[in-house]
Formats: C-alpha cells, structure tokens, sequence
C-alpha cells in the first residue's frame, strides 16, 4: 500500500507548497531578522525551531487533534490570542534590541537556544498552520483512503522539506549580508523596527480575527 497520492496529485502539492513557503510570514521574518542581526548560526537555529513546530502540528493534525482545535471556537480563538501576544513580546524584544543594538555571538549557546525556542513558539502558536493542516492538506488525500494518518505524516513532513530547504537558502543569501548590516547601525535599528512593526501587525490580524 502506497502512501504517497498519484503523482500528478503529488505534483500539485509539491507546488502549492512551494508558493506557500515563500508567502511572508512571522516565521519568515524572525529568520531573516536573526540572520542578519546575529548570523547565520541563529538563523538556521530559528529555522529548526519553527520546523519542529511544523513536526508537531503535523502529529497533532494526523491524529485528529488539529480538527478538535478548528472546530472549537473558544479553544482557536484561544490559540489566536496566544499567538498575538507571543508575536507583540517579539516586537517589544525586538524594540529593545534596536534602542541598544547589543549583538548576539552567532554561534554562542545561549543565543542558538533562544532562536531556537522562540522559532519553535511562533509555529506552535500560529492558528494559520492549524487551519492549514486542516483545510489544505486534507485536499491530497482521498475520500475513503483506507490510512489517512500516515499520508498526512507523509504530505505534512513533505511539507515540512520543501519549506525547510527554501527558507535555508533564503537564510544562506541573507546571511552575506551580516558583516554589511553589523557595520551600518542606522540599518539595524530599521531591521529591528520593521521587524518590530510586522510582528504587531500579524498580531493585530490574530486579535482582530479572535474579536469577530
């Protein structure tokens, strides 16, 4: 028994997931924010974070839990007000980090860990995966397939390669630019701030789509 659809079907996933992992996000601009504030070290780390939020959702959505969360309005909401205040810490950390333009050593512990946590928090509370896993991948798997568990470990952790190798390049290319930005302060406020203003917007989003 094959896991994997047809492969026309698995065609147009492989596309549809592309374009969805070059879609600008929170997660997208905390890796490139770090990258280019701490190196590339840190932005690789908060790439592995947030895909292993990915491998959670993924288990969460091929048994079923990621269903349970979309169909109770209070505990998706609960997951959007989570979400919103986690992305308005990011802006505040990130406001802070802009007023004092302190570094981080790229290949320190301490600073691998933390990207590395907060990549991790940002997938973990974004409603958006939980509404894809829900609404998206069930589009590639047959009514009546006898195992639908294991095709959406095999479509979610396909999923979870292409935006990995994408994003990875993404963070290869930004991070020649590092010793630049470093050498430019004026620059890195505006990263900071930016990155700052786009968090509190993707939170407004969550906080306004929790108040309807």
């Amino acid at each position: 028994m094959s896991f994997f659809p047809s492969l026309g079907l698995f065609g147009a996933f492989v596309a549809a997931s592309v374009l969805l992992a070059l879609t600008p996000g929170p997660d997208m601009a905390f890796f490139l924010t770090r990258t280019l504030r701490d190196g590339r070290s840190c932005g690789f780390a908060a790439l592995a974070g947030a895909l292993s939020g990915v491998v959670v959702h993924t288990f969460a959505a091929a048994l079923g839990l990621s269903a349970l969360i979309a169909a109770s309005a209070r505990a998706y909401d609960a997951v959007k007000i989570a979400g919103a205040l986690y992305l308005l810490y990011l802006a505040w950390a990130a406001l802070r980090h802009g007023a004092t333009l302190k570094f981080e050593t790229g290949g320190a512990p301490g600073g691998l860990r933390s990207a590395y946590l907060a990549g991790l928090l940002i997938n973990l509370t974004n409603p958006k995966i939980i509404l894809f896993f829900v609404t998206f991948l069930p589009q590639f798997i047959d009514v009546g397939d006898p195992n639908p568990s294991a095709r959406f470990f095999v479509l979610g952790f396909s999923f979870i390669l292409i935006g990995g190798a994408i994003n990875a390049a993404m963070i290869a290319v930004a991070g020649r630019f590092v010793a630049a930005a470093r050498a430019n302060p004026r620059a890195m406020r505006g990263f900071d701030y930016g990155f700052a203003g786009l968090m509190g917007l993707f939170a407004a989003r969550l906080i306004a789509g929790a108040a309807r």
